[in-house]
């Protein structure tokens, strides 16, 4: 047992590390290709604090483990609004830009009911993840495009003062060359992290006997999404909440369309019924609650981040009881 909780404290320590580099990286190259920061964490965060899910899906489900590698998706949806956008807004309140209201929320929400649709004959097959997979590269293709065309004045101001990057004082190409390293690196050290306190919770789950699809929901779920709280934390502490903002809803569009969608792709998955059921419901509950929340003076307050935990955590009670029933 101490040497899983080892594992966890390791893994922790790697996702910090990968978390820092993600977003110096990631400001870099936003800064370089004037991208806004938003969409840069719309999509090269969200894709590259996604990994960890990736990978454990895919091994879930090759070692048929469909509630592991499904309950990993929707656990991680979650978990991302329930835990990691509620925590990071009582730290440090939240800005919201119009696009998060006008175009991302409404994403998330259609990928999160597709989801729940496909997934009603109890199987996700590889015509459905190729949809799914087919509707990422459209989403994020559509996202860079508004984002260059719509681009505000302010925003191109931003760019200018105070964006955290890994250029080490280095311009052009040796700058682009520094930032790609840290995006990539950080990916690696959060895919690795996320690995490392993963199987240590697992382990740690296991020997107190919770359920596979539980663990999936939960201890998984958690572990592979704490990138996106590292993330999201360090973001909103140098003054990014955009970045912030966009990471938690961009993860969530990536976990359904390319998480899940490459998954069945690979390996067609069973879905458990307990999860048609139940969690797919309170994943979309999620989604409807947050609008209003954004939309009250585009801010998300430390007293709305504390409704979106207290709700998530009676969630977590529902999760655990009815387990035990």
């Amino acid at each position: 047992m101490l040497h899983d909780w080892l594992l966890i404290g390791l893994g922790l320590s790697l996702l910090l590390a990968g978390g820092e580099a993600m977003v110096r990286g990631a400001g870099g190259i936003g800064l370089l290709s004037r991208l806004s920061p938003a969409v840069v964490g719309l999509t090269i965060v969200a894709a590259g604090t996604s990994m960890p899910e990736l990978v454990v899906s895919l091994k879930a489900a090759s070692e048929g483990k469909p509630g592991i590698a499904l309950g990993n998706v929707v656990g991680s949806n979650l978990f991302n609004i329930g835990f990691i956008l509620a925590v990071t807004a009582i730290v440090r309140p939240l800005r919201i830009h119009g696009n998060s209201v006008r175009f991302e929320w409404p994403v998330m929400v259609l990928a999160s009911c597709l989801l729940t649709f496909l997934a009603w004959d109890s199987f996700l097959g590889r015509g459905e993840g190729a949809f799914l997979v087919v509707a990422l590269v459209a989403f994020v293709g559509y996202a860079v495009w508004l984002a260059r065309k719509n681009i505000s004045s302010i925003e191109r101001g931003e760019f200018e003062d105070g964006v955290a990057t890994a250029s080490c004082g280095a311009s052009g190409a040796k700058a682009w060359a520094f930032n790609l390293a840290a995006v990539v690196g950080g990916g690696l050290l959060l895919a690795i992290g996320a690995d490392t306190m993963v199987r240590g919770a697992v382990e740690v789950a296991t020997e107190l006997g919770v359920a596979p699809t539980v663990i999936g929901l939960t201890i998984v779920a958690a572990g592979t999404s704490a990138p996106e709280l590292v993330t999201s934390l360090v973001a909103a502490w140098r003054g990014r909440s955009d970045i912030a903002v966009t990471n938690v809803l961009g993860s969530n569009i990536f976990n359904i369309f390319g998480i899940a969608g490459a998954t069945a792709l690979v390996e067609p998955i069973p879905v458990p019924a307990a999860m048609i059921a139940r969690d797919n419901w309170w994943m979309l509950g999620f989604c409807f609650l947050l609008l209003p929340l954004l939309r009250s003076g585009m801010r998300l307050t430390r007293s709305e981040g504390v409704l979106i935990l207290a709700v998530y955590l009676t969630y977590l009670v529902v999760l655990l009881s009815e387990s035990r029933s």
